[in-house]
C-alpha cells in the first residue's frame, strides 16, 4: 500500500464540519456537512478516483473509528478489515 493515496476523514470544530485530507499534505481535497455525507455510497470512492487510496475514519472526538480501502482488492490481507 506505499504507493495508495492516504487520506483521514475528520471534523473540524472550527468550521463544525468535516473534512477529507490528504495525510501527506494535509490539503483538504473536500469538506462535507456530516460525516454521513461523506462516507455514504460511493463519495469516498469517488474522490479517490481509478487509482485507489485508503482512508482513516476518525470519530468527531479524533480518535481513529476505521480505515477503508478503496478498491477493496487493495487492502493488504494482514488486514482484519
Amino acid at each position: 500500500m506505499g504507493n495508495l493515496k492516504k487520506l483521514t476523514l475528520a471534523y473540524d470544530e472550527r468550521k463544525e464540519d468535516w473534512t477529507l485530507k490528504q495525510d501527506l499534505t494535509q490539503r483538504v481535497l473536500r469538506r462535507f456537512d456530516t460525516k454521513e455525507e461523506a462516507t455514504k455510497g460511493g463519495v469516498l470512492e469517488n474522490v479517490l478516483g481509478k487509482e485507489g487510496g485508503s482512508v482513516k475514519i476518525q470519530k468527531e472526538n479524533g480518535v481513529f473509528q476505521e480505515e477503508r480501502t478503496y478498491p477493496g482488492s487493495l487492502d493488504p490481507r494482514k488486514s482484519k478489515g
